[in-house]
């Protein structure tokens, strides 16, 4: 299959996955008019867009996170680089790929650069790291992200107060009206 066609049959699976999320929205409502139906059709891209935004948030932390786990595996094969940097310049004496017979300046640079990086990986370490790059890009993703799904949710809301407004709850959902 061609790129192309994965694309569109995806677009397709989403399209119907949308479609029965908009049926179960409308379902949860006794619309009568067709501005009823507006407002639960809006409330319904709505809530699928928020759906979206959070779908794009974890995006940008599988972004950030393939970028940390590139960094790490980058920085392993430093020493070894490091090693051979200071032999070709001959900033130390001897150099050797045994740590039991490299010299003393060597292996201390070695066990110091080693040291500095993190021993284990912890996911709430790494989540925090992620965090804290995309928080710092130039582009400020999380902070456009977050005040689109603002937006969003100010939106649901006005639609949801004008719905109760109009009580077009299904009859079983409604609260009775209290009695004068």
């Amino acid at each position: 299959m061609t790129r192309s066609t994965l694309l569109s049959l995806s677009i397709l699976a989403l399209t119907s996955f949308s479609q029965a999320f908009e049926a179960a929205i409308i379902a949860d409502y006794d619309v009568q008019s067709a501005v009823e139906r507006e407002l639960v059709l809006r409330l319904a891209s709505l809530l699928w867009r928020l759906r979206r935004a959070a779908t794009m948030e974890t995006g940008l932390f599988e972004i950030q996170a393939d970028y940390l786990r590139d960094f790490r595996q980058g920085r392993q094969k430093l020493p070894k680089s490091q090693e051979i940097t200071y032999a070709r310049f001959g900033w130390v004496d001897s150099v050797d790929a045994n740590p039991d017979r490299a010299s003393h300046s060597i292996t201390n640079a070695t066990e110091a650069w080693r040291s500095s990086g993190p021993k284990s990986v912890d996911p709430a370490t790494d989540l925090a790291r992620c965090f804290l790059r995309l928080a710092n890009l130039t582009s400020y993703p999380l902070d456009r992200l977050s005040r689109y799904e603002a937006i969003l949710w100010r939106q649901a809301g006005q639609i949801l107060f004008a719905l109760g407004a109009l009580d077009r709850r299904k009859p079983q959902e409604r609260s009775p009206l209290p009695y004068r």
